[in-house]
């Protein structure tokens, strides 16, 4: 079987949903699909530079190939001429296309010309099709999908869909389709660890004898960022000790994230947060194993790739019930759902803070899901039954 994975960019910057391919490729390799990876070299939207990668030639990868291509002539929007060119002449040699963003001009491009090819291919949307998301820029979007994304949605042998809640709500601008309900995939925590070694809360400057709050995730105002702030000063108000850490970074709106930080530091919250901007490697790894509590307050989320990777380390989870694993967090108790309201996120903090027994209890089962449901090996075993269904 000889699987493309098509997607506008795999930089970290951009976060779970891109990176997701670079943990679904080598695991189809283990389990013998040949997987080639498009991409470009985008790194960023507002002046960032590209990454320095070798371009228009395969990169052998763990098991796979992975080439990238230039963005041009519309960096801003990770398009690639070129991509394109080279998904034209060589679709033919190729079973299935797994492409992955909706509503960006490469993968909608790229699902075209695998209909003028007779290539089949799968459109994962990334969340874009949830009415939440669809109602940013809501004109501009009813505009791209009569033109674009209906009718690749139409040509596409089927969807991928990341949670079963994702499924249900998102739009299809009238078409019919396949749906697949696939998660997304975690590294375990032995090999996380070991791969990035480890420092201990006194490095990083957080003290050593109170809880620690993480949220770790783009700095977006879907992210419920206005919910959490205000119920984390009023746990301060109510007497309680805690360190809240602030990771994450918005390169497309380096403003919100100021404004963010802006809010924190004019707020009693001031001496008790350590605000790190965009983390990777050993610091993300210190910072997870170091929390004790993960929070996620979202708006929406289709599937929330840093609450399963919080979770496979066996840190409990609050999120809102807009989070769309949120269901199976509150069936496994790894942790505790909220709606969007202050009050009772307040709420659910203050028991998660003073009940260390009953956060280790919801850990440990945290833990014990992710492990059995959000493995790579597992998920690709998933993709592959998928891919043998639709090729049959």
């Amino acid at each position: 079987m000889r699987i493309l994975q098509i997607v506008p960019s795999i930089s970290l910057i951009y976060g779970g949903p891109s990176q997701m391919v670079l943990g679904l490729a080598p695991a189809l390799a283990r389990q013998g699909v040949e997987v080639t990876v498009l991409t470009t070299d985008s790194n960023g939207d507002i002046d960032q530079k590209p990454l320095d990668v070798p371009l228009n030639r395969p990169v052998e990868q763990d098991g796979y190939q992975i080439i990238y291509f230039r963005c041009a002539p519309f960096r801003r929007y990770k398009f690639s001429v070129d991509l394109l060119k080279w998904l034209n002449r060589h679709a033919q040699e190729f079973d299935l296309a797994h492409i992955h963003a909706l509503f960006s001009p490469v993968s909608s491009a790229a699902a075209a010309v695998c209909r003028q090819q007779k290539l089949p291919y799968i459109l994962r949307p990334l969340g874009t099709l949830d009415p939440a998301d669809l109602r940013k820029k809501r004109q501009l979007k009813q505009l791209y999908a009569a033109i674009l994304e209906r009718p690749n949605l139409a040509g596409a042998a089927a969807v991928h869909f990341t949670s079963v809640q994702e499924a249900k709500i998102s739009e299809r601008f009238g078409v019919s389709t396949r749906d697949l309900v696939i998660p997304l995939g975690v590294i375990p925590p032995q090999s996380f660890l070991k791969k990035e070694g480890s420092m201990k809360r006194s490095q990083l400057g957080i003290p050593e004898d109170v809880p620690l709050v993480l949220f770790m995730s783009r700095i977006d105002p879907k992210k419920g960022l206005n919910l959490l702030i205000p119920a984390l000063e009023k746990l301060l108000e109510l007497g309680l000790n805690f360190h809240f850490v602030l990771a994450g970074t918005n390169p497309q709106d380096p403003n919100y994230e100021e404004k963010i930080q802006s809010q924190v530091q004019a707020s009693p919250l001031r001496s008790h947060t350590t605000i790190t901007g965009f983390v990777t490697g050993e610091l993300k790894a210190a910072l997870l194993q170091a929390a004790d509590l993960f929070v996620l307050p979202s708006y929406y989320e289709n599937f929330g790739i840093a609450v399963a990777e919080a979770m496979v380390l066996g840190i409990p989870v609050i999120i809102s019930d807009q989070v769309h694993i949120c269901q199976e967090i509150r069936d496994s108790e790894s942790g505790w759902v909220s709606q969007l309201d202050v009050a009772e996120i307040t709420e659910l903090l203050r028991i998660a803070l003073q009940n260390p027994l009953e956060r280790q209890r919801r850990g440990l089962h945290a833990q014990e899901y992710a492990l059995k449901h959000y493995s790579w090996d597992a998920i690709a075993a998933q993709t592959i039954q998928a891919y043998d269904q639709i090729l049959s």
